[in-house]
């Protein structure tokens, strides 16, 4: 009976439905950034695509975000506004199976941060048959919020797909 107490006693500390905290997470590159920064902003469409997650995504965006890309079948560009953008985006993240973003070298950047051209590869996997690779430039047109915070206005894709 001693011996049972004296493992319960023990035991009775550990809950394990409430596990200690892991701060470890983060630690592989995969963490959130208040977009304080320029990187953060990377950072975070990182996160987004990594984990298909729309409410960082869109918290990336300016209000009065344009997206713009090259349609070669149609030989002009293509935009369209924030609303538009996040419902492409939630398609995306919901009909693949893994999205892999990797952000290259930066081509140029102004003075103050507020234009930069980025090169990127994007491994989209549809399914284990049916995997794309991207690779490409954006063309980020950046500005801060009222909170301070780095958001995108304008959204050039110069990618080859």
């Amino acid at each position: 009976l001693w011996k049972i107490l004296f493992i319960f006693s023990f035991a009775g500390c550990i809950n394990p439905f409430a596990p200690e905290l892991d701060e470890t997470i983060g630690s592989d590159g995969f963490s959130i950034s208040d977009q304080s920064s320029v990187e953060g902003v990377f950072e975070n469409l990182k996160y987004a695509y990594t984990f298909k997650d729309t409410s960082i995504y869109g918290n990336l965006l300016a209000s009065d975000f344009i997206f713009t890309y090259f349609d070669y079948e149609l030989n002009h560009n293509v935009s369209w506004g924030r609303d538009e953008e996040m419902r492409i985006t939630d398609g995306l993240f919901s009909n693949t199976e893994r999205l892999d973003l990797i952000w290259n070298r930066i081509v140029s950047i102004s003075g103050d941060s507020t234009n930069i051209v980025r090169s990127f590869n994007l491994t989209v996997t549809f399914n284990p048959t049916d995997i794309e690779n991207i690779d490409g430039r954006v063309n980020l047109i950046l500005q801060k919020n009222s909170g301070n915070k780095w958001q995108i206005t304008r959204w050039n894709d110069e990618s080859n797909f």
